[in-house]
């Protein structure tokens, strides 16, 4: 699950997290008033949406003009800028062409910034360890700095059972190059991103830009946090900070049913049980010359009602041209899955080519049930023949 910037440094400053004074407005009205509870002179109009790049972005109809993050001198300026920017569509490199509306700002006391650093905290799944990445490439992409000077990212894991140490802290600032009371404002900085980070069950804080300012002091300029969707359960502050009107309707919908579902940029939509075997699902249908239009994992408990759901939530994507079914029953029986495709596709009006392999428990009764149907389901032997199939219907459909 991921916040807002301003949400996500409200949630770091209860740990001790240095943020600038700031706050969010609605309208170019509350803009005006959060400006004027500011030191000025100088302020910042930043767009709160869920995607980066926000800076370097444009929005639609206005690209002459300023980006989705803004420099202001003066409380009239605070406000010019967020009547433009509030209801318009910002065009970053994360959000695609489509862009997404601005619905809200956050607007924050400007500082004098001396240096830009990059600091992240996320797990590391092949140490099984919290590992915090450090760069001198403050307000860059990290991947780009990966990708072009690797050498420039500090890396320091950090033991779960020893935790968080001054010496870790002190490591990461003199590969920074900070000194004298920068290394000090910077390991507190980190012990209580550390400490945030465990407490709200995190995935991912990134700070980028980390900020040195003229006096010494490390802020965090901007701030991005992501969370463990299955922590949720005992993060309900957390929970309840969730902007639906950020996330792809049809993943929203699949989550209320428990499917996991992310939305991709394909033709051939996928059904599949379990995680692994819906990844190689994917794997073969490219290797057979399609695009995956989703990962869709119904799950190893999926009832016939959660199915129909699943089959929905497929078919709403317009640039759906074919389906491809692929069940190992286990747990997950074949009947199940048969009845549900079933109807689901006579409740849809399937208008695609599709395509179900079957294999597991109950795999002759569900092959029955679809035989019997009198729908035009094309049967597969295995998952190479089901893929083959598929890419070639979707073809043949052109």
């Amino acid at each position: 699950m991921n916040i807002h910037e301003y949400q996500a440094k409200q949630l770091l400053a209860k740990y001790g997290v240095a943020v600038l004074q700031g706050g969010v407005a609605y309208t170019a009205a509350e803009a005006e008033e959060v400006a004027k509870t500011l030191p000025g002179p100088v302020y910042v109009v930043k767009s709160q949406i869920h995607a980066g790049g926000r800076g370097k972005g444009k929005f639609k109809g206005l690209e002459n003009s300023g980006g989705g993050v803004r420099l202001a001198k003066s409380v009239a300026e605070v406000k010019s800028h967020a009547n433009e920017m509030l209801s318009g569509v910002l065009v970053t490199k994360q959000t695609g062409p489509a862009g997404k509306e601005v619905k809200r700002l956050y607007v924050e006391a400007g500082c004098d910034i001396k240096r830009e650093l990059y600091l992240g905290m996320l797990i590391d799944r092949a140490t099984s360890q919290v590992t915090i990445m450090a760069s001198t490439e403050g307000g860059m992409e990290i991947e780009e700095v990966a990708a072009h000077s690797p050498e420039k990212i500090l890396k320091q894991a950090i033991d779960p059972v020893e935790g968080i140490q001054g010496y870790h802290c002190r490591k990461l600032a003199f590969g920074l190059g900070l000194e004298g009371k920068q290394v000090g404002a910077f390991t507190k900085f980190v012990a209580a991103m550390y400490e945030a980070f465990l407490s709200l069950d995190a995935s991912v804080v990134e700070i980028n830009p980390l900020v040195v300012t003229g006096a010494g002091e490390v802020i965090a300029l901007d701030a991005k946090m992501n969370f463990d969707d299955n922590a949720l359960y005992r993060q309900k502050a957390i929970e309840e900070m969730r902007d639906e009107s950020e996330e792809d309707p049809a993943e929203l919908e699949a989550g209320r049913h428990s499917l996991n579902y992310i939305k991709l940029d394909g033709s051939i939509g996928c059904m599949v049980n379990g995680a692994g075997l819906a990844m190689a699902t994917m794997d073969i249908i490219k290797l057979y010359g399609g695009e995956p239009a989703n990962f869709l994992d119904v799950g190893g408990g999926a009832t016939k009602e959660r199915v129909t759901t699943a089959f929905k939530i497929i078919l709403s994507d317009k640039n759906v041209e074919g389906i491809l079914v692929n069940i190992f029953g286990g747990i997950m029986r074949c009947d199940v899955i048969a009845e549900g495709v079933v109807a689901a596709a006579r409740e849809v009006s399937l208008n695609v080519p599709l395509v179900v392999r079957l294999e597991g428990t109950n795999v002759a009764l569900g092959k029955k049930i679809l035989a019997q149907s009198g729908l035009p389901i094309v049967s597969a032997d295995n998952l190479a023949d089901a893929a083959e199939k598929v890419v070639k219907a979707v073809k043949e459909a052109k």
